[in-house]
């Protein structure tokens, strides 16, 4: 696209927000999201379908233009933002998103790419449908606990070279996914982010083991059903004859192991800082930090928990670099691809993802939800396209709302426990449903195309997750959240 053409379409956003400048120099918080109106998305869904889109259009141009198209969809939401709401609101915004919230996402992933890439499986391992939905299952379960990405960067490796030799195996790493990559992360606060942040806002951190029934309902049918799947595309496979023996399995890169423990161990320990008083204020919840960056009374402070953490990743991911045979890296083909492109994309995600959220947290509590199939449903459409996060957070304070005498005690109120194992469910479970609903799902599809693996479109996929996840989604809604 043109430097003229980005000129002319920012412009007339601009003489579009122009009607609020006068009165939102100062907006922030809930008053920004009350503001916006609602067409103010339209930049972040320009985002998501240049994702969807391009690549089918012309893949080698998107391959090496898609940190133009980021920038420019960055720049046509926050250009009139800036000139509408004033540089103190905009560049608040601006640097509270990417110093909260994206620096840490990537430096999570980043640390867990790295560390994941120097451990190697070898050995004989046929992928099989047997073998398959037990590396999956043993994935599965370990997303509990070194959570969705954690496990992720740990098993898709092993998952692909099991199944090298195969023709047919998009719908492996698609199952990897709706598995490993987010229904897995359900059952601990290091699961999965969102619930993570309901552990910070007082939910007792074994409470979210309650999930083990829908969980295990959802992990059952969908093993279930990738057998049954897989045997059929393993059938119209030619199996290779067997050259000599055996190779016994192996792991090589073990020491790794241990960074992969300094890196969830950095999480939990993150938490437990939170609810310190050296901290954080107890009264309010808001963490002591280092200011970046003032705008009248409101402050961008970088937290001394996130900076511990932080550093404690990237320590760990330096190590691994360090201590690892670059053939081990060598042999498990890893190279800075995935981890690039998914900075790249999702910093034009982050920025343009601003105004959804600003409007969700301002109007959520207007959607009129008092069910909890309502919640389940709501928390997780949207969770299946911004920051299941906040997300998260919004519907468990419209929840808290609701004025329940009994329940789970939050910091934000009494939440009844069916309706916080609605909010819980679709926010973990409907980050399945795109590949932008979850952080790991990205990575995940750009390492599978990275080994040849040609995977389906954002379309594509979508096409897979209605047709397998919605309608169990359903029978959760009928199950459980009646």
């Amino acid at each position: 696209m043109s430097i003229k053409r980005v000129a002319v379409l920012t412009l007339l956003l601009c003489g579009s927000f122009l009607p609020l400048g006068g009165v939102a120099w100062a907006a922030t918080g809930n008053e920004l999201g009350k503001m916006l109106p609602l067409w103010s998305v339209l930049p972040f869904v320009g985002m998501l379908l240049s994702i969807a889109i391009w690549p089918l259009v012309n893949a080698s141009w998107w391959e090496h233009n898609m940190g133009k198209v980021s920038l420019f969809w960055s720049l046509v939401f926050f250009v009139p933002f800036l000139i509408a709401f004033g540089s103190g609101t905009a560049f608040t915004q601006a640097v509270e998103v990417y110093l909260l919230d994206y620096l840490p996402f990537i430096i999570l992933l980043f640390g867990l790419f790295v560390v994941a890439g120097g451990i190697i499986l070898r050995g004989t391992l046929r992928g099989n449908p047997g073998v398959n939905v037990l590396l999956l299952l043993v994935g599965t379960i370990l997303s509990s606990w070194i959570g969705t990405t954690g496990a992720s960067m740990l098993m898709i490796r092993p998952v692909i070279r099991a199944n090298e030799w195969r023709r047919y195996k998009a719908h492996i790493i698609i199952f990897f996914i709706f598995l490993i990559s987010n229904i897995g992360g359900a059952l601990t606060p290091v699961g999965d982010p969102p619930l993570f942040l309901g552990y910070l806002r007082g939910v007792p951190f074994f409470w979210t083991m309650r999930l083990i029934l829908p969980m295990g309902f959802n992990v059952l049918i969908l093993l279930t059903l990738y057998y049954f799947l897989d045997s059929y595309f393993y059938r119209k496979e030619k199996v290779p004859r067997a050259k000599g023996g055996q190779d016994p399995l192996r792991v090589e890169g073990l020491q790794n192991l241990i960074y992969l423990g300094i890196i969830v161990g950095a999480v939990i320990l993150s938490g437990i800082l939170a609810k310190n008083p050296a901290f954080a204020d107890q009264q309010t919840g808001n963490l002591y930090g280092i200011t970046i960056f003032r705008h009248g009374e409101e402050a961008v402070v970088l937290p001394y928990t996130n900076i511990i953490r932080d550093l404690a990743i990237l320590l760990a991911a330096f190590l691994s670099w360090k201590t690892t045979s670059m053939d081990i890296r060598k042999d498990n083909r890893f190279t800075w691809g995935p981890i690039k492109e998914v900075a790249i994309l999702f910093a034009g995600i982050f920025m343009t993802m601003i105004p959804a959220l600003a409007i969700l947290h301002a109007r959520g509590a207007e959607l009129g939800l008092t069910h909890p199939a309502q919640f389940f449903w709501a928390t997780g459409a949207l969770s299946s396209f911004l920051d299941n996060a906040p997300t998260y957070l919004v519907f468990l304070t419209t929840a808290t709302s609701l004025g329940a005498t009994t329940g789970v005690p939050t910091t934000l109120g009494v939440v009844a426990p069916k309706m916080l194992m609605a909010i819980s469910c679709g926010a973990v479970f409907m980050g399945a449903n795109t590949y932008i609903g979850n952080a790991p799902n990205f990575m995940v599809r750009s390492i599978a195309e990275e080994n040849n693996i040609r995977m389906p479109s954002f379309f594509g996929y979508m096409g897979w997750s209605i047709g397998i996840l919605i309608p169990l989604f359903i029978l959760d809604t009928l199950i459980f959240f009646r």
